[in-house]
């Protein structure tokens, strides 16, 4: 017996272009951009910023920017402020949940 499958494009194509927050960048699940910036605001509920692939750089509300790339995760707790700039292209998954604790199932990179 076969299962059920749902197959979804998640390309850029499909996602819609985020121009708040001085924002530049295609949202969908998956965030993919080749550039941009997604501009500094707050985080609506607790946010988790998994890098895919690619290279960026994200800061709080302090303004020094960190290097993020594939394999890092970032979280931003909720009402936290936050901005990310992208120059040379990343792929990311965001997570965003009230309930989103990722101290319980990831270790902090060192």
């Amino acid at each position: 017996m076969g299962g059920h499958y749902e197959f979804y494009s998640s390309n850029k194509e499909s996602g819609k272009g985020i121009s708040k927050f001085n924002s530049n960048f295609i949202m969908s699940r998956i965030i993919q951009t080749g550039n941009g910036i997604v501009g500094y605001h707050q985080a609506i509920v607790p946010q988790l910023f998994l890098v895919l692939n690619g290279e960026g750089f994200v800061r709080n509300d302090k303004e020094v920017y960190f290097k993020v790339q594939s394999g890092d995760a970032v979280f931003w707790g909720k009402d936290e402020w936050h901005k990310t700039k992208i120059e040379v292209g990343l792929t990311a998954i965001v997570i965003e949940s009230e309930e989103l604790t990722p101290s319980l199932f990831m270790p902090l990179k060192k």
